[in-house]
């Protein structure tokens, strides 16, 4: 696995600021989020990486059937931990993560349009 290409601090900054503005969490970051944050830096885990996942999830959460029972908000980053670990396996394009993006802004728009 490639080397981050940022600070460490940058890291744990990009890593908060997109659990902050994921869907579906409460939008605000812990010490133990920090923390975690810093293991996947030392880890080596990209960045893209970590943003790819929270999307993953994300989409999974909210594109679900429509008579599911709603889920319970999201308040730690350690719950994106399997899907950053098989976002690391993944093979798929980076593409994929864009039509992901699309579909939960298209989600969103639609149910405040409710």
């Amino acid at each position: 696995m490639a080397a981050n290409l940022i600070s460490r601090d940058e890291y744990i900054r990009g890593v908060l600021r997109a659990y902050c503005n994921t869907p579906t969490t409460t939008g605000s970051s812990r010490r133990s989020d920090r923390l975690l944050a810093a293991q996947l830096y030392d880890r080596g885990v990209p960045l893209l990486v970590v943003e790819n996942a929270l999307l993953l999830a994300t989409a999974r959460r909210l594109l679900r059937a429509n008579q599911a029972a709603p889920l319970n908000i999201i308040r730690s980053l350690a719950y994106f931990v399997p899907a950053i670990d098989e976002v690391l396996e993944l093979t798929v394009s980076q593409d994929y993560f864009h039509y992901l993006r699309g579909k939960i802004e298209r989600f969103l728009q639609s149910a405040q349009a409710r």
